[in-house]
């Protein structure tokens, strides 16, 4: 798997895979999110997701939002903690009308007043939805709770007041501090040669002018574990334990990522899924994940179930936590576990359009990215001893944060 590189002058880089597939995928990840809001202006990462597609120096709302579609393309965007995300999937005929598309909505929107006054109603929607699914609302209510007083804690959708509160002015302040040029990558995965995409690439972004980034994101620090309980009616009570773990190195976040997935991965035979579910059936949904970011790492535990078995379900995943940190684990259930990870690695890049958000992040944040046949045989190198390390370092529940959405 071959990844070919380039940087344009004004520092926005190109990476690009070529396929052989009738459909090519064409993205702009900007390296800002929600944890590059100042206090004033909580919200408005996402915001600007959504207003940018509102119309431009030379497209209304319909013209942008048909311009893909009436040829069979689809347009979309999404903002992290720490990304946003632009991105289209075109037949390949059309990649120069997706990727200037993109580019004008990204760097020439206008943010009309009216475009935004709409929009606040939508995003305002948006958000009293998420706090009608406790199941995803309590992952933004932990994180808030988690990083409080730090940028990272705050809600990627705002709070109806924020987002009430957003004016032209600050759009415009915010992206010209954020969407810096040595920020952003153009990903492409996709039937065309590097060369053809270098020229189109020259042609509609290597006018934009440099901007390099001037300030650096405050690092996360002072981690304190937290105990809440939020009183919500709600047929079933949600609960999410977890913790904060100081930035590591690949080699640390690839064990971390094996070991959550053994806790409680997308595998239905996952220790959690099978103690809790598959051998109790207290919970229609358990799972551990753990997401590295730039600095930092965090993991956590989510379980929804009846409030009645939810004291039971924090035994068993008690027990499920000390085995791993007491019990290594054997040949074959280490063999097992490496190929289990390195499958599901394989079947989530199946997808080219996958495949080009997580380069194009990737090599954000590293300025390369790592075939993933080496990150597999780095996986199948990760022994018993390493994981069981890991695990009586992170695993020790006096300084896991607790949060219960219920009764």
């Amino acid at each position: 798997m071959t990844y070919n590189y380039h940087r344009l002058a004004n520092g926005i880089r190109i990476i690009h895979k070529p396929v052989n597939s009738a459909v090519s995928h064409i993205g702009l990840v900007v390296n800002t999110g929600t944890r590059d809001e100042e206090k004033t202006e909580s919200g408005i990462a996402h915001f600007i997701e959504h207003v940018i597609f509102k119309g431009t120096h030379k497209r209304n709302t319909y013209q942008v939002l048909s311009y893909l579609e009436n040829i069979g393309g689809d347009l979309n965007a999404y903002t992290t903690k720490e990304e946003t995300f632009f991105y289209a999937s075109v037949l390949n005929d059309y990649i120069p009308r997706a990727l200037e598309l993109l580019t004008d909505i990204v760097f020439n929107s206008t943010f009309v007043q009216k475009d935004l006054d709409t929009e606040k109603e939508v995003v305002i929607e948006e958000i009293q939805l998420c706090k009608d699914t406790p199941s995803e609302w309590i992952f933004d209510e932990f994180e808030n709770m988690l990083f409080a007083g730090h940028s990272l804690g705050t809600n990627i959708l705002g709070t109806v007041k924020s987002v009430k509160q957003i004016t032209r002015e600050k759009i415009l302040n915010f992206t010209d501090r954020t969407y810096n040029t040595d920020q952003i990558v153009l990903a492409v995965v996709g039937n065309i040669e590097l060369k053809r995409l270098i020229k189109l690439a020259n042609f509609y972004l290597a006018d934009i002018k440099e901007n390099i980034r001037q300030f650096q994101r405050p690092i996360f620090k002072d981690f304190i574990a937290q105990q809440k309980h939020i009183k919500i009616r709600s047929n079933q009570t949600h609960a999410i334990m977890g913790s904060v773990l100081p930035a590591y190195d690949e080699t640390k976040n690839q064990i971390a990522t094996l070991l959550l997935n053994i806790l409680g991965g997308q595998g239905l035979n996952s220790r959690l899924n099978m103690a809790v579910r598959e051998k109790k059936g207290y919970v229609y949904n358990i799972e551990a994940n753990y997401a590295p970011m730039s600095d930092i790492g965090l993991f956590t535990i989510y379980i929804g179930c009846d409030n009645k078995n939810l004291d039971k379900c924090f035994s068993l995943i008690s027990k499920e936590l000390d085995k791993l940190k007491r019990q290594k684990l054997g040949t074959l259930q280490l063999h097992r576990a490496h190929k289990q990870l390195i499958g599901q690695m394989y079947i989530t890049y199946e997808s080219n359009l996958t495949e080009m958000l997580s380069i194009g992040k990737n090599n954000l944040i590293f300025d390369t990215v790592e075939p993933i046949e080496s990150i597999s045989k780095k996986i199948e190198k990760i022994s018993s001893e390493e994981l069981i390390d890991l695990s009586n370092e992170i695993f020790d529940e006096n300084n896991f944060s607790r949060l219960i959405l219920g009764k």
